[in-house]
């Protein structure tokens, strides 16, 4: 293990000297599309120099031929824009960017000065254009996990309802464990390219709610429009979440609304399947499955500590 920021050229040229690596993931960035707007400065710096700091010290070092390079980039950088979806509706290699937010306007830079690298000095530099990802690790404030560590909190007693932003926001959600599959064969592929990683199945945010719920056996009814909508329990089929009928769980909070949203994202992930032969083992309701079976875990840790400092309470009484 080694110490690295991406701000820091003397840093990273050192790493790459003693290391010699033969393949180079960049997945080191300022990801949350929301905070983005508030350190735009920061962003352009680790998300779009940074990139470059680890080509040019590639390139300083002589290792073009030696080390391989792959660079996460974003499907922020579609930035949603209908008319630039493909024939099948579909964002692909070809689509044009547009991005909307200072991380996508950071990443379309990180994206280009890989590809300049690629064809000025011949080096094998990758763009990955990663649609959504998800895990039992993603980060807590990212809206996905947001949802079920909220989900299992309400579950399990610990929290009464949650708040969220534009549940009519659209994204193609898959994985990480597919994506990351996916790198590794980019960098093995016989030519350096670019691609786009995703399913190609596009879910709002209220009926990925609505999965998070079903997993713990709670169905919901949405009520309301716009900033006025709310989700209510409408049953509960298993004995270990009990909520009461009626009992609202989500509200709509505008300051959770971006200074400028994208509405749908959906990915064509047909060249690296045609080209590379991959093939999702995962869908969406097993993503889901997986990161509630480990919330659920976690807060249940959290019920136990809970009620184990009440009996220490109990007994100092």
């Amino acid at each position: 293990m080694h110490y690295g920021d991406l701000t820091d050229a003397m840093n990273l040229t050192r790493i790459i000297q003693e290391c010699q690596p033969d393949e180079i993931y960049n997945l080191g960035a300022m990801s949350h599309v929301a905070v983005s707007f508030d350190t735009p400065e920061y962003v352009g710096n680790v998300d779009g120099l940074g990139t470059l700091r680890i080509l040019e010290a590639v390139r300083i070092l002589g290792l073009e031929k030696k080390t391989r390079i792959y660079q996460a980039s974003t499907s922020e950088l579609y930035g949603g824009m209908p008319e630039n979806k493909n024939d099948k509706g579909f964002y692909d290699e070809s689509s044009p960017f547009y991005p909307r937010s200072p991380y996508g306007v950071a990443k379309i830079y990180g994206f280009w000065i890989t590809k300049n690298y690629r064809e000025a000095y011949d080096m094998f530099a990758c763009n990955g254009i990663l649609f959504n990802h998800e895990s039992p690790r993603r980060g807590e404030t990212f809206v996905t996990r947001k949802i079920t560590r909220a989900v299992s909190k309400i579950a399990l007693g610990l929290q009464d309802k949650f708040y969220l932003g534009n549940l009519e926001a659209q994204r193609d959600w898959g994985h990480a464990k597919d994506y990351v599959r996916m790198m590794w064969m980019i960098l093995q592929a016989d030519q350096p390219e670019d691609w786009v990683i995703a399913t190609g199945v596009t879910t709002t945010v209220r009926d990925f709610v609505s999965m998070a719920f079903n997993q713990v056996g709670i169905s919901l009814e949405f009520k309301g429009e716009g900033v006025d909508e709310k989700a209510y329990v409408t049953a509960c089929s298993k004995q270990e979440f009990q909520l009461a009928i009626g009992k609202e769980v989500l509200s709509v909070d505008p300051t959770y609304f971006r200074p400028t949203e994208v509405d749908l994202l959906i990915g064509d992930p047909s060249k690296a399947k045609n080209k590379l032969g991959w093939v999702p083992e995962h869908d969406l309701a097993s993503e889901l499955k997986d990161m509630m079976a480990s919330d659920v875990e976690l807060m249940k840790k959290d019920v136990t500590l809970l009620n184990a400092g009440h009996e220490i309470l109990k007994q100092s009484e």
